[in-house]
Formats: structure tokens, sequence, C-alpha cells
């Protein structure tokens, strides 16, 4: 039996929600928050010059780093519940700090987040689970990693095992490509995030997310999501933090997901709970569907951005309820999101260059949006004298519903070419796995 999540009877106040973060990830979750009626007030900080024009939100300045003025500041602000967006903040153990004062989070402790800042912890994690994952070496300078690539029968993944902004992930098609990423990776590329440098066999099939709402022990499952990581058409070119996503992705089956709980994201927890872990947040996790089954290809300790665009206009207002019992450890396990009657999609209009270097400041012009049921999340935007302008390398995030992905993509796109800025970039195949109308000719 499912729960009634539509009464409030039980929850706390739920008025003044903070949801910390600046991209399209932050925006679409305050877009889903601000649904239920019990809201009255959604602060983003820092948000961007998109958080302002969604329902009930509001941009606000707050320094994280000055602890007292921190506590001070939400105080003030009434603040009932947080939910913290990226992985920078959950890493530097933001979490533990506003539970220790008292506040309600959704977001793990910085014991948690270590699934998503160590690469190589979490392998070591998965391996002592037992969770089915590419075999790997964990290697600490440049020697070590060509001796290991010399005497691969195969070109290896390279990775950074710090955080990376979803950009330090390298697979090469030759070993000397291998060579070059660990010598970018070891000489600096990513900072202190390179420190350490994670080696992966390469895995064959196509990719998923899933994501796991989690109140420390028990936990309930969002809507599953593709996403397209390459930058080009027919994926191709470096990886980046995401070019477009869809939701839910239809090649999961029922059998499908019931195996990967079971093998996958059962043990995850189990494996936290063993490690004294009281993981309350979303559990990202980015699988691998190759011929002997489902296997781990990275974690993430928050919502995936572009999938988190997608998800959120599938949830229904009680959403926030989710959250909030997760954050409480209140999940009875018994809780049902909606099945949505709807599919969803989403694309990424970037600036010229990214991931690599690009230039910002242009000005975005929006002409005739078809805004029924379709939604534009800013991810790097900023205004400057009241016009909107380009302050990142994704900017936009274009997401529509309908009732088959051929219709979702068509009106995408339709509004993308009503979105105008210098350099402005998108991938024409976002969704190509599910859109019965596309070509590569087209």
């Amino acid at each position: 039996m499912s729960i009634n999540l539509s009464s409030s009877k039980g929850f706390n106040r739920l008025e003044n929600i903070l949801i910390i973060g600046n991209g399209g990830r932050e925006n679409s979750l305050a877009w889903a928050i601000q649904k239920n009626e019990l809201v009255k007030k959604v602060y983003l900080s820092p948000g961007n010059a998109g958080s302002d024009r969604i329902n009930k939100c509001e941009r606000i300045a707050i320094d994280f780093n000055n602890k007292n003025l921190l506590v001070e500041n939400l105080n003030f602000l009434k603040i009932d519940f947080i939910v913290i967006g990226p992985e920078i903040p959950l890493a530097n153990g933001l979490a533990d700090f506003l539970r220790e004062n008292d506040f309600n989070v959704f977001g793990p402790g910085k014991d948690g987040a270590k699934l998503e800042y160590s690469k190589s912890w979490a392998k070591e994690f998965m391996q002592g689970a037992k969770i089915p994952t590419a075999n790997f070496w964990k290697v600490n300078s440049l020697e070590e990693a060509k001796k290991i690539i010399h005497s691969s029968s195969i070109p290896l993944v390279v990775k950074a095992d710090g955080l990376a902004s979803g950009k330090g992930v390298f697979i090469p098609d030759s070993k000397d490509e291998c060579f070059s990423a660990a010598e970018s990776i070891f000489n600096g590329k990513f900072g202190n995030s390179g420190n350490v440098v994670v080696l992966e066999e390469k895995i064959q099939g196509p990719e998923v997310s899933v994501f796991a709402l989690c109140d420390g022990e028990k936990y309930v499952l969002l809507p599953t999501a593709q996403d397209h990581k390459r930058l080009n058409e027919n994926d191709k070119g470096p990886n980046t933090g995401g070019m477009g996503a869809y939701s839910p992705a239809p090649l999961l089956t029922k059998d499908d997901l019931n195996r990967i709980t079971k093998e996958i994201i059962e043990p995850t927890i189990d494996e936290l709970n063993k490690k004294n872990i009281d993981y309350k947040g979303v559990i990202y996790f980015g699988l691998m569907i190759t011929k002997s089954g489902p296997k781990v290809i990275e974690y993430n300790c928050r919502f995936g951005d572009p999938e988190c665009q997608t998800i959120m206009p599938l949830m229904d207002k009680n959403f926030v309820f989710l959250l909030e019992k997760c954050s409480m450890g209140n999940l009875t396990g018994d809780e049902k999101i909606p099945t949505p009657d709807k599919v969803s999609g989403c694309v990424i209009a970037t600036s010229k260059g990214y991931p690599q270097e690009y230039k910002t400041g242009f000005p975005i012009k929006i002409g005739k949006i078809d805004s029924n049921d379709c939604q534009i999340f800013d991810s790097g935007t900023s205004s400057k004298n009241g016009e909107l302008i380009t302050n990142g390398g994704r900017v936009l995030s274009i997401v529509c519903q309908d009732k088959d992905f051929d219709k979702v993509f068509e009106r995408a796109y339709k509004n993308l070419k009503e979105i105008h800025f210098d350099g402005i970039y998108f991938r024409n195949d976002i969704g190509h796995q599910v859109r019965e109308n596309y070509s590569k000719e087209t």
C-alpha cells in the first residue's frame, strides 16, 4: 500500500525553503518545489538570472564561509528546509554544519559525499560491497599509470580522482590518447582533483541514470533518465557536464530495475550503513547496461544535471514532502512516485568553445516560446543593465513534456529556434535513441 503524500499532516512547516546552487538543476528543483501550496517562499543562493522568474522564488546572496553570520541569516529568514544542489558544498561538509545547527537539510554529509568526490574511494567501496563495476587501478604517478596502460591489451578509461565538473573522464581510442589524458591530469588540468588517477577497463553498453532518494536506510526511486555526455552529435567529441537528457528511459524494463535494485541500489545503502554513514539525500547511479548485466560507472551525491531539469517537470506538488521525509529519516519504504502520463526531454544550449575555453557576456534574446508543458531553466546566465546575458558554458536548459519523445523534441527544438546569443551551440540529435522520426540525415 502506498502512502498518500497529498496530506500535509505530520510534516514540518515548509513555508520558507533555501536551495543552494546556481545552475539549471537548482532552478528546476525550485520550480518543482514551489508547486506545493504549503511553500510560501523559495530562496536560491546564489541562483542565476532565471531564478527570479520562477513563481515564489527569490535570489539571495549568502556567505557560506562566515559560519556565524550564516546561521544568523538563516534564522532571520526563518528557513524551514534546505536543499543543497552542487557537489562542492556537500564535499566540504556544509550539510554537516547545518544539521549541527538544527537545520533540516536534504543532502549527504561529507562522509557520504565521498561517493562522488573520490572516485578511487567509490571504486574500493563497490569492490568491498561486491557491487558490479569495471575493473580498475588507482595510481599516484604518471610513471605508474604508463606501466599499467602499456601492459593493457586495450585502451583504458582515464579519470581524475576528485571533482572536475563532469569533465574529468577521458575515454581514449588509443594508448597514446591514454598517456596524454593521464599526463594532462597529473600536470594539473584539474588541480588537486588530479593528484590521484583512476584507470578503468573499458566496458560497453548504453548508459542510464537512476536516482534514489534516501533517508539513511530506506529509499524511493525517481523516474529513470538517459544523459548525453559527449559534446557532438552521434555521441562524438569530449565529455561534458551533459548536453541533454530524456526521461523515463525505455531502455530499462521492470525486470532490469528489479535487478539494479537488488544488485546495486540496496547493496550500496547497506554498505553505507556498515560504514556508519547516515546518507540523507539523493544517490545518483550512473550505470552501463553491459552484456553481463548492469554495472556502476560512477556515483554522484546530488541530482544529475541535466537529468534533474528533465525529471522535475514529471514530479507533482508532493515532491517536496519526499525530500523532507528523507532529511528527517522518515521514509516508510512504501512511498510511490506517481507514474507520469507524459515523457520529458531536455536540450542544453551552450557557449561556443564549451567544455574548453569559452567567452561570456553575450546578450540573450528569447522570442516567442511555446510555454505549454515547456520550461526554460537558466544554467549559466546573469543580467546586466536589465539585459539577460551568458555567464557560463552551459547557458540554458530547454525542457518539454508530451505524450511521446518525437513530440517532446520537436517542441524543444522549435523553442530553441527562438533563442539567440552569439556562439550558441547545441546538439540536434538529443534523444536519438527514442525518437522514431529521427535520422542522421535530418
